[in-house]
């Protein structure tokens, strides 16, 4: 027995040495030294030997199990340790590599436009009211004096979702909404998406409007010039020409078209404002009674304006940008220009 016991140190001695992982290592445990391991096997012997030889083969047992035991857990921690190294080794940091620089995201040309017409009349007394994208023929159209069969309703190449509701074509009906909602006074601008079906260098099917709204008593077109140039001289500069011009809306009477001098070559002519020296924003005019009886107004006892600009080609104007798409493409190299609120 007692070779049987010296065989089975040098053999286990063996293969712990030439063991090279955690796994391994555990099944030569269980094979020598576990409940029914080759140990154990040799242990159920002893009964058979000796009064005098079983203490002596009982100390070889001992002896030999805590060798084993011994050489398994130095192997153990040798396998671990050289797999903490390995993955030290792997995943460590060079701190002589460059820093990684956060790319710090800014406000879109469009947002900062938004935000800035709309600071413009919060300092004029305008509020800031909003509406469904998705929106009925009444409040896009009729109520706003776009009977069905209007040749204007051509005008706004509509996106029609089922029945009577379709995607708004301006931001209008919202002053319905509002009005429906209160009586005057009423002084509020109307900022949002709306979509048409157009698509090119200087149109989009999907893009941004700003419209306004104030009814009162006693409210004149002299009030609408007076406001709209106070806007155009904040946004483009205390000396930008405005001018108004005669045109035509199914919901204003008298209406307007209102350019201001061009801000590429100061009102001198160019290539923009193909040699005019003028560029147009906006439409205005007064609140056709029409559409106040829609919401129950008084025509006789209150009177108001309207006026709506498309953001993009005031942000195209403002910031010198040549083509509409580029608002949406999201180039990181164009929108990086507008860090801080400006062109950089």
């Amino acid at each position: 027995m007692r070779e049987q016991l010296e065989q089975l140190r040098q053999q286990a001695t063996e293969e712990i040495a030439a063991t090279t992982t955690e796994e391994a290592l555990q099944e030569i445990r269980i094979r020598f030294l576990g409940r029914k391991g080759e140990l154990t096997g040799l242990m159920k012997g002893l009964g058979k030997l000796s009064a005098e030889e079983r203490p002596l083969v009982g100390q070889l047992v001992n002896s030999v199990k805590d060798q084993l035991e011994s050489l398994l857990e130095q192997s153990l921690d040798k396998v671990r340790q050289e797999k903490i190294s390995q993955k030290l080794t792997s995943e460590k940091i060079d701190v002589t590599l460059p820093g990684r620089i956060s790319h710090v995201g800014s406000k879109h040309p469009v947002t900062l436009v938004i935000e800035e017409v709309a600071d413009i009349f919060a300092s004029l007394g305008f509020s800031v009211a909003e509406g469904p994208e998705i929106e009925q023929d009444w409040y896009n159209f009729e109520a706003l004096n776009f009977p069905p069969e209007h040749p204007a309703r051509d005008m706004q190449d509509t996106f029609f979702v089922e029945n009577s509701l379709l995607l708004r074509t301006h931001t209008s009906p919202v002053q319905i909404r509002t009005m429906l909602a209160q009586k005057p006074p009423v002084r509020i601008i109307a900022p949002g998406t709306v979509y048409r079906c157009d698509s090119d260098a200087t149109h989009s099917p999907m893009f941004h409007q700003v419209e306004g709204l104030m009814v009162d008593k006693n409210v004149s077109f002299a009030d609408l010039k007076g406001i709209l140039t106070t806007f155009t001289n904040q946004l483009f500069g205390q000396k930008t020409g405005v001018r108004l011009r005669p045109s035509f809306f199914p919901f204003t009477e008298p209406s307007a078209e209102v350019d201001i001098a061009c801000v590429i070559c100061g009102g001198s002519g160019c290539r923009v404002c193909k040699q005019t020296g003028w560029l147009e924003i906006l439409g205005a005019g007064m609140v056709d009674p029409e559409v106040f009886r829609h919401v129950d107004y008084d025509a006789e006892q209150f009177s108001g304006f309207a006026f709506g600009m498309g953001i993009e080609r005031i942000a195209m104007l403002k910031y010198g940008i040549s083509d509409m798409r580029l608002l949406f493409e999201n180039d990181l190299r164009f929108l990086a220009q507008f860090q801080g609120g400006a062109v950089s």
